[in-house]
This record gives C-alpha cells, sequence and structure tokens, in this order.
C-alpha cells in the first residue's frame, strides 16, 4: 500500500545511520552517548577509542576531563544498563584541537 503523505527525513537518515553503525562496543557506547549524557556533555566530550572494554573520551578542555573523571562510575553505569556488552571504564582526556581547529596553531587560524 502507497502512502499518501512524504515521510520524514530524519526518520530515513536514522535508520541508515543505525545499520551503517558498527557493531562494535565504541560504537555503540557513540551511539547512546547524547541520551545517556545529555546534551551539554556530548558537547563538550566525545568517545573516540575503545581497547578492552575501556573506552576513552576526548574531552574539550582538562577541566571538562577532570569533571567527568568525576561522574565516571555513574557514566559507566548508566552506559552499561543500555549495552549488550558492558563497559569496563571510561577514561578521560583533554584535547582542544579536536573541538577547536584552530588551537594548537601558532598563528591562530
Amino acid at each position: 500500500m502507497r502512502r499518501s503523505t512524504p515521510r520524514g527525513l530524519g526518520g530515513a537518515v536514522r535508520a541508515v545511520r543505525e545499520r551503517a553503525a558498527p557493531a562494535t562496543l565504541l560504537g555503540s557506547v557513540q551511539r547512546l552517548w547524547p541520551d545517556v549524557v545529555g546534551e551539554a556533555i556530548a558537547a563538550e566530550a566525545s568517545p573516540i577509542a575503545e581497547r578492552d572494554g575501556i573506552v576513552r573520551v576526548s574531552c574539550r578542555s582538562a577541566a571538562w576531563a577532570q569533571e567527568l573523571d568525576l561522574l565516571a562510575p555513574d557514566l559507566t553505569k548508566r552506559l552499561n544498563a543500555r549495552l549488550d556488552r558492558p563497559l569496563a571504564a571510561l577514561r578521560f582526556t583533554a584535547d582542544a584541537a579536536r573541538y577547536d581547529p584552530s588551537a594548537g596553531r601558532p598563528d591562530g587560524r
């Protein structure tokens, strides 16, 4: 049966993104991250690597890395409640260059 109204693009993009996401622990954490931590934290920190169940999260600043390190037990618990494979730990690092293209360039451009 054909639909008489067009479908929203958001649903189609979401479906494609979910099918294309790697079936790894890192991929699962990246997919859940904004929902679990909220928009404010997701804008300042993002999961970038995983090894042996430990996910490394890149933060905009050392202050964010330190704050999130204090929240790590709660964030790990909330992520594990939604993951198929448990996360061992979260490790936070400061990486301003990942968020600010001019960071680390002597000319500031």
